[in-house]
């Protein structure tokens, strides 16, 4: 009886150790089934984050795109704006009445009656666009000679002083980008006025007095167009910049 027992307790030990090989090799392969799905949801996984990362860095480019055309658009908005400005004080000069005989706009004698003024300019412009830059110059002497108190004066006062720049004679240059600021205080033109003296400094030989000069069109007029290149030549010649920043205008007299 005794033997039959122990027959029939080993029969059941036996169906238990294989009942447990049998559980064993089933988690074994539950946990293989589970490390499968996990590879495989990983995987799937790495292919959406990656475009997910693509698009951010294609609306970053286009964002950037964006950007950089409303920055031109405001550049070509501001220069159109000093167009409209030019073309009004042309429409004013040649509105208003011609001085009498034998007297000027500031109130001198001439030998005879002023040319118009509208004429005056505009042939003056044309013979520098022309490369005719001492027609050029005697064309704007003579505008300012008897329209030295309208609006388009400065403008004429800063076309000697480019013509004298593109010559090369820079000290007389130096001098009439000078007078544009002296004479006629702040006006559409004192920018560039300011930041062609600095260039025609540095053309001079005059480093330290040009990066003070383009320093003034930094902190003056940082929202002028010139403003950018005249970081851009503080920067050649090795001087810090400082950031843009928009400054209240000081009327200079």
């Amino acid at each position: 009886s005794m033997d039959r027992q122990l027959a029939e307790l080993k029969t059941l030990v036996q169906q238990s150790n294989e009942n447990s090989r049998q559980a064993n090799t089933s988690m074994a392969v539950l946990d293989s089934g589970i490390r499968d799905r996990i590879n495989e949801q990983m995987k799937n996984l790495v292919g959406p984050v990656a475009g997910l990362n693509g698009k951010l860095e294609q609306m970053t480019s286009e964002f950037q795109t964006v950007r950089n055309s409303v920055d031109d658009l405001t550049s070509r908005m501001k220069r159109l704006e000093a167009q409209i400005g030019d073309l009004s004080s042309a429409i004013k000069i040649m509105q208003a009445p011609p001085p009498p005989p034998g007297a000027s706009a500031s109130g001198g004698s001439a030998s005879g009656p002023a040319p118009p003024a509208e004429q005056l300019y505009q042939n003056a412009l044309r013979d520098r666009s022309g490369g005719n830059l001492d027609l050029s110059m005697q064309g704007f002497s003579e505008y300012l000679r008897y329209y030295d108190k309208t609006d388009l004066a400065p403008n004429a006062q800063f076309y000697i002083g480019m013509n004298y720049y593109d010559k090369g004679d820079f000290p007389a240059a130096i001098t009439s980008f000078d007078t544009v600021v002296e004479k006629y205080g702040e006006t559409s033109k004192s920018p560039d006025a300011t930041y062609m003296k600095g260039m025609a400094l540095l053309k001079a030989g005059q480093r330290n007095e040009a990066g003070k000069e383009f320093l003034n069109v930094i902190q003056k007029y940082p929202k002028s167009e010139v403003a950018p290149k005249a970081r851009e030549q503080r920067k050649a010649l090795g001087l810090s910049v400082p950031s843009a920043q928009a400054a209240p205008h000081k009327k200079r007299r």
